[in-house]
């Protein structure tokens, strides 16, 4: 269903469960075009809630789902934007996981950066990376021109580097302006994307510690724009705003034994 070629097209398929348990609405599964299972996906999470209203699966303007990290809130709005409460970032380097071990931050705002030292031989200075997770593990640098930056020659070393035991989603953030930046994000086990929801937070929230963004910020990607909210508390969660249209459907036959 992955490929654009014979399926549908997708970097992710999200899979709709019943509640697993009491207080939950519903559980989704994410896998990554490579096939393997991931723990988010904002973007999906906001289409997944478009699905279940059309689908006739709820009524509800708000739904409690259960998913690989956690469990996250999606909220319809008026507007038919979607809210997705992505909970808390996560900062320590075990828990991301990134192996820190015998690097040296440098201080950034009230946080720090990270050398990465990168394999290839053209580019021997290391790349100095925000490491925190947003339910899935992120490494986001800062670039001048985000349409100049080597996203697809540095990406796949970043997704893979060895500090990174689970790989990482690779960001790379130009700011615009206090309230707005631009992205794109090299996605672990798909590769560029038109956009990122769990990149879009991860940016912010490392721009916001950098000192460098308000609490408020639109992010501009090569598909939308997304809205971004977090206060600063370390413990506060991040709240994510865009749409969600549903530009196909189809029934597919799952040949047996699959």
């Amino acid at each position: 269903m992955h490929q654009n070629a014979f399926g549908v097209g997708a970097d992710q398929i999200l899979t709709v469960r019943p509640p697993p348990e009491a207080g939950i609405d519903f559980e989704y599964v994410i896998h990554n075009a490579d096939g393997g299972e991931v723990e988010q996906c904002g973007n999906g999470a906001r289409c997944f809630v478009r699905f279940v209203r059309e689908q006739g699966l709820t009524a509800k303007d708000v739904v409690r789902v259960k998913t690989l990290s956690g469990v996250i809130e999606p909220r319809m709005q008026a507007d038919g934007r979607v809210t997705v409460d992505m909970g808390a970032p996560v900062f320590e380097p075990a828990r991301i996981p990134f192996d820190a071990a015998g690097l040296h931050a440098e201080a950034e705002g009230s946080w720090q950066k990270w050398p990465l030292a990168l394999s290839e031989p053209w580019d021997a200075a290391p790349v100095f990376i925000a490491a925190l997770s947003m339910g899935n593990p992120h490494a986001v640098q800062l670039v001048a021109d985000v349409d100049a930056a080597p996203v697809l020659q540095t990406g796949p070393l970043i997704e893979n580097h060895v500090r990174f035991p689970r790989r990482v989603n690779a960001g790379f953030m130009q700011v615009v302006s206090r309230g707005q930046i631009r992205l794109r994000v090299y996605e672990r086990g798909v590769g560029e994307t038109l956009a990122c929801g769990t990149g879009a937070c991860a940016a912010v929230v490392a721009g916001i510690r950098w000192g460098l963004l308000d609490a408020k910020v639109d992010v501009m990607t090569r598909g939308g724009q997304l809205t971004i909210e977090w206060p600063g508390q370390l413990d506060a969660p991040v709240m994510m705003t865009g749409p969600a249209t549903t530009v196909f459907e189809s029934e597919i036959e799952i040949p047996d034994g699959i």
